[in-house]
């Protein structure tokens, strides 16, 4: 409290600075009033957004996984767009990427995909990206140029520290199967069964990695996303008992997209449970998210009410 209490010490005593100012038509000191008051600004929006990094896992790595949805060839293309645009995201911010497991479309694009991003606070940017993503554009492989909305889904998991959190394995409650890896990684790769899928009895969930040179590596690798699978888990059944003490009910499926990008007939991406929307979609598929994350993170910490899901055709 001490440091807001000083911000607003400080813009009070501008404030009557420039009274001051302006009565004595003093020009130097108003300008000299108005630096003090542009860096007073500055600070006060660096601490604002640092507060929207106050979860548990916001300030680590993450993990962060996407599936085509339905529509074949249309919704593996999309999907692809998607994992290109998070990597041009990262690239902004310099944190670093590693692809961890890539399954590829039948003809284009990926069916599924999943990357570590490491660096500060990329979990709590990253979390406002969870949810169903809809693109709705003249369909390159549409030999009749129709207009095709496809949907993808996005899953952001927080990267698990050992030292931080402690997510047991059971090994007797978790098969180990390897087999040889279809992604790329040149000939020892494709030679060797060194892919490695993880499945976990108890919880269902089914967890692989491919692209490591060695068996042990994507062991261990698989093991990572494992983990932080187990731990989100954790963490949406808190979330989901807040919601229902709230007597909040949002249904989760594939009708429920958080956002939609759309390149005909105009140019818009709109996220639906902020209302924060943009014309400029070749940026935002570039990578320039953090408006749109920032808006959603702002709605997530204030409490506000999802904007709704309202449709943009």
């Amino acid at each position: 409290m001490g440091l807001w209490r000083d911000l607003e010490s400080r813009a009070a005593g501008l404030d009557e600075l420039f009274d001051l100012a302006t009565e004595a038509d003093d020009a130097e000191m108003l300008a000299e009033i108005g630096r003090d008051a542009e860096a007073l600004r500055s600070t006060y929006e660096q601490e604002r957004t640092a507060l929207l990094f106050s979860g548990e896992y916001d300030g680590g790595g993450a993990i962060i996984s996407i599936s085509a949805g339905a529509g074949g060839t249309e919704a593996t293309d999309w999907a692809e767009m998607l994992l290109r645009m998070y990597l041009r995201w990262a690239e902004r911010h310099r944190f670093k990427t590693e692809i961890v497991d890539q399954t590829e479309g039948e003809q284009t694009g990926v069916k599924s995909v999943t990357v570590e991003v490491a660096g500060r606070r990329v979990y709590g940017w990253l979390r406002a990206e969870r949810g169903v993503h809809r693109l709705v554009r003249i369909s390159p492989y549409d030999s009749q140029k129709r207009r095709q909305t496809t949907f993808a889904l996005v899953e952001v998991l927080p990267e698990v520290d050992d030292d931080v959190v402690e997510i047991v394995l059971d090994w007797d409650e978790i098969r180990v199967d390897t087999y040889r890896s279809q992604g790329a990684g040149g000939q020892h790769v494709n030679k060797t069964d060194s892919a490695v899928r993880l499945t976990h009895f108890p919880s269902g969930l089914v967890v692989q990695s491919q692209n490591e040179r060695s068996q042990t590596q994507n062991k261990e690798t698989a093991t990572r996303v494992l983990k932080a699978r187990l731990l989100e888990r954790v963490l949406e059944e808190k979330e989901a008992e807040l919601r229902r003490l709230k007597g909040e009910h949002v249904e989760a499926g594939w009708g429920n997209q958080i956002r939609s990008y759309v390149l005909h007939p105009y140019q818009m991406v709109k996220d639906h449970r902020t209302g924060q929307e943009t014309s400029n979609t070749a940026a935002v598929l570039d990578g320039e998210l953090d408006a749109l994350m920032q808006a959603e993170m702002e709605r997530q910490a204030t409490g506000a009410p999802l904007a709704g899901a309202g449709e943009v055709a």
